[in-house]
């Protein structure tokens, strides 16, 4: 009898689920997360003599769970080896997503996967074929765990011979290069030396945490196209797209913060050309989403050099990827669009392909979200933090809309309202423009009637 109760709500609680949208579970599958960071982070042994408050274990947990970085403690000093273990975990479970997790948890448990949850395992990553997901899902995880661990074994064997961990023990070096790695390639920006070492930047430090940074932010559809496919010249139009945006990306902001803080007083300034250069990659690399300081305290930068990273962080890594803003996708759609009005084309035209014009308008619904939602939470900082310039309040408030979790030294100023405003932008960011949106509106049906046309004046 009491197995037969069990089945019977086992059903209504599957039944239940099922007519809960897939966007509506998304976001209460992170506020769930949340809570439960907030719990782990604000237990005693977290920190180191209750250095952590409630209110801020949950911007730490949210900011881990965003894959930000932007933090109100500084994680060597305040959280103890459990503590950074936990935040390590909640960046590992924000940047894979924890849809895949779930996924492979039942599989592990010999649960089948019901059409709703490969649904929002396909929304969750990225990806158009609904064909094969949940296997496809278990090996990107896998494929991220390989990854990662080859940038820990890298730094593993750099950091044990060069830096501030020269001389420690293994085992502490050893869990120094996870971090970094998972933080690395998951975007969070979040580091264990600030505030205990200096944070190395030698060269082969910016190589190693660059290329998972990269490769991390070119998304979970660019992943399964390496995976798949293994040829570029067979991969998937997104794909290649992704990957030339990205590149060019990262070496126009090179150039920029280059120039921009090579001047006489410039962050760059007195460094050698190949230092300069180098700093100045890392850090553009860093802009897309990442959130690692390469270039060291960013409140000194030229306003220039501010708008170039705005710009970046603004623009964001690829669809479905461990970062965020408003993606390359929507960028380039953008782009060609731009370029097909231009040219008297009915639809954009790139490679051989044509892009459908629903592509078009969700890319202009996210811009205009994207640019609502970063202008209302701007005001917001300034009206509440009058010493702010708009300089800094723009450049907190896309640094959290982009996950990124860059700073100008003004992240342990915010007010306690402020810090709501800001994790609500890093909340929206890691979800998506769209997906709150789609959470709390309900579809109009099928469109049953044709309404009269009627142009109005435009530019």
């Amino acid at each position: 009898m009491k197995q037969f109760r069990n089945s019977v709500a086992t059903s209504r609680f599957s039944a239940l689920s099922r007519r809960v949208p897939i966007a509506v579970r998304l976001v209460l599958g992170l506020v769930l997360l949340v809570l439960v960071g907030t719990t782990l982070l604000s237990m005693p042994m977290s920190d180191i003599g209750g250095a952590v408050s409630v209110q801020e274990a949950l911007f730490t947990s949210v900011s881990a769970l965003a894959v930000t970085g932007l933090s109100t403690i500084t994680p060597s000093t305040d959280l103890s080896p459990a503590g950074k273990v936990i935040l390590m975990l909640l960046i590992q479970v924000g940047g894979v997503g924890y849809m895949v997790l779930a996924i492979l948890v039942f599989r592990l448990l010999g649960r089948s996967i019901s059409l709703t949850d490969r649904m929002a395992l396909q929304d969750s990553l990225g990806l158009i074929n609904l064909g094969g997901i949940v296997q496809l899902s278990i090996r990107v995880f896998m494929t991220v765990l390989v990854i990662e661990f080859i940038g820990a074994v890298l730094l593993f064997f750099l950091w044990s011979n060069s830096g501030p961990l020269v001389g420690k023990p293994p085992g502490y070096i050893a869990f120094f290069a996870m971090f970094h790695a998972v933080s690395s390639f998951c975007n969070a920006g979040f580091d264990i030396f600030n505030g205990k070492y200096v944070f190395p930047t030698d060269t082969g430090t910016l190589a190693i945490l660059s290329s998972l940074i990269y490769v991390g932010g070119l998304g979970i559809p660019v992943l399964f196209d390496a995976i798949t496919t293994r040829n570029i010249r067979k991969f998937s139009l997104h794909s290649k797209l992704t990957l030339l945006v990205a590149t060019g990306l990262v070496f126009w902001g090179a150039f920029a913060i280059f120039v921009s803080e090579s001047v006489p007083g410039g962050m760059l300034d007195g460094l050698s050309f190949w230092r300069a250069f180098e700093l100045s990659l890392a850090q553009s690399v860093s802009c897309r989403t990442a959130g690692f300081a390469f270039m060291g305290s960013l409140g000194e930068l030229q306003s220039s050099s501010v708008m170039v990273m705005v710009t970046l962080m603004f623009v964001g890594c690829g669809p479905a990827s461990m970062g965020g803003g408003i993606t390359t996708g929507t960028f380039v759609c953008l782009v060609l669009a731009l370029v097909s009005y231009v040219k008297r084309r009915d639809t954009p035209v790139v490679w051989g392909k044509a892009i459908p014009g629903e592509m078009v308008r969700k890319a202009a619904a996210v811009l205009t979200v994207g640019l609502f939602v970063v202008l209302t939470a701007t005001w917001l900082i300034l009206i509440t933090h009058p010493g702010w310039s708009l300089e800094e309040a723009v450049f907190e408030v896309v640094s959290a809309f982009a996950t990124c979790g860059l700073t100008l030294d003004r992240t342990l100023d915010l007010s306690i309202f402020g810090q709501y405003v800001i994790m609500f932008m890093m909340f929206w960011g890691r979800l998506g423009a769209l997906t709150i949106l789609f959470a709390f509106t309900r579809p109009s049906g099928p469109k049953r009637l044709r309404y009269p046309e009627e142009k109005i004046l435009i530019g």
